[in-house]
């Protein structure tokens, strides 16, 4: 048995679910869970209609590199999203379809990673626990940069030393951020860019809420962007990650892309070969006109400006929290200890949460999710308004 599975800390759910096991929710409120990041909006009929046409095509064996059409949708997206020419981006050298982010971010690590004494790879802290098990499993030891208040809920990359840096092979990014929703500036991945060729590493931006913000003016930004903006031939050492799994509300069809450096999605595509785990001919199909269209992802967004709006407006004065500028979750600050406000929420609301300090680890005797919940607004309105409800009523 591989020994590095040992390493690998229970999934958040698990902890959750032994931490509530013996309590009992009051029978008369139905429960509402804001726990898992799973998209509860319709799916898009222009996807449905798509897949459904394709059906016939589940008797071809998919090709790893995927469809050539899938590819140019997303070279096509990419540029209208991100303002990168359409010269800059070749989609037989820097796309790659991927059976969704999750997969392709573990598998990643598997690529990149040299197995070597001091091998790192820094993530943010708290952050999406496959990061930390795509390092483990690949013989890397996690490094976790804390996502604190003080620096806006991003990691203070300038307090990393340059002996971190230069044992550094894989830098995970997530912007907007799981849990905190935080966006990274363009400057500062920039700054990043120069740091991962100064010091010879490679940069994968999880950017899978991209397309969830608040502000329709104020897109978040993304690596390959700053990447082209300043000029970086080819994306020498930057790597994307999407998904139509929130940004279209079809998280069961496993559709993504990763996208960046054709260097590290050669090897990669070589990986994935013996990995073989390549997207179904339906669902490419279904991809293509999930890409190509933009109208069901606003009126997505509406639906959670809406949700933002209704719940941070009834708990507002009794929760310390405010609209993140991206992603659908919440990440407030709580007055008491998170695994007992969580325990008590569900005892006496009948509301799930995770408690924050599930989604971080402990640095130095600090837990930057200490007495923080991650709530994600993923449920209607009506449930998200009845929710912050519940909540007000605790808190009260």
């Amino acid at each position: 048995m591989n020994p590095d599975l040992n390493r690998l800390q229970p999934y958040p759910f698990e902890k959750l679910a032994a931490l509530v096991a013996d309590i009992r929710p009051p029978e008369g409120l139905a429960p509402i869970a804001l726990t898992i990041g799973e998209p509860k909006h319709p799916v898009p009929r222009i996807i449905l209609e798509s897949y459904q046409g394709a059906l016939e095509e589940i008797g071809q064996y998919p090709n790893t590199l995927g469809k050539p059409e899938l590819r140019h949708a997303i070279a096509g997206w990419l540029g209208r999203r991100f303002g990168i020419a359409e010269d800059e981006i070749d989609p037989d050298r820097h796309i790659l379809p991927v059976s969704g982010t999750r997969e392709a971010l573990f598998a990643f690590a598997q690529t990149i990673v040299e197995r070597r004494p001091n091998a790192k790879v820094l993530m943010p802290n708290p952050c999406y626990q496959i990061y930390e098990g795509a390092a483990l499993l690949a013989g890397a030891s996690p490094h976790y940069l804390a996502c604190t208040d003080d620096n806006g809920l991003l990691p203070d990359f300038d307090a990393v030393s340059d002996a971190v840096w230069n044992d550094c092979q894989l830098l995970y990014l997530c912007s907007p951020g799981n849990p905190t929703g935080a966006v990274m500036p363009v400057e500062t991945l920039q700054k990043l860019i120069g740091l991962a060729q100064q010091h010879d590493f490679i940069i994968a931006s999880d950017e899978c809420y991209s397309e969830i913000y608040l502000d329709e003016a104020r897109p978040p930004p993304g690596l390959l962007q700053a990447a082209s903006a300043m000029g970086l031939q080819g994306f020498d050492r930057c790597v994307v990650f999407h998904s139509l799994s929130k940004r279209s509300n079809v998280p069961g069809i496993r559709s993504g892309f990763v996208a960046g450096d054709a260097a590290a999605l050669e090897a990669f595509r070589r990986y994935r070969t013996y990995h073989g785990c390549t997207m179904s001919p339906a669902v490419q199909t279904a991809s293509i006109a999930a890409w190509n269209d933009e109208l069901h992802v606003q009126e997505n967004r509406s639906l959670y400006r809406r949700k933002f709006e209704a719940f941070l407006e009834i708990t507002g004065d009794m929760l310390d929290c405010q609209a993140p500028d991206g992603s659908f979750y919440l990440w407030p600050r709580l007055p008491m200890d998170d695994c007992e406000f969580t325990r008590r929420l569900l005892r006496e609301q009948n509301v799930r949460v995770v408690p924050g300090s599930f989604l971080s680890r402990e640095v130095g005797g600090h837990n930057p999710g200490q007495n923080h919940v991650r709530m994600s607004l993923v449920a209607s309105v009506e449930e998200c308004t009845e929710a912050a409800r519940r909540i007000r009523a605790l808190l009260a």
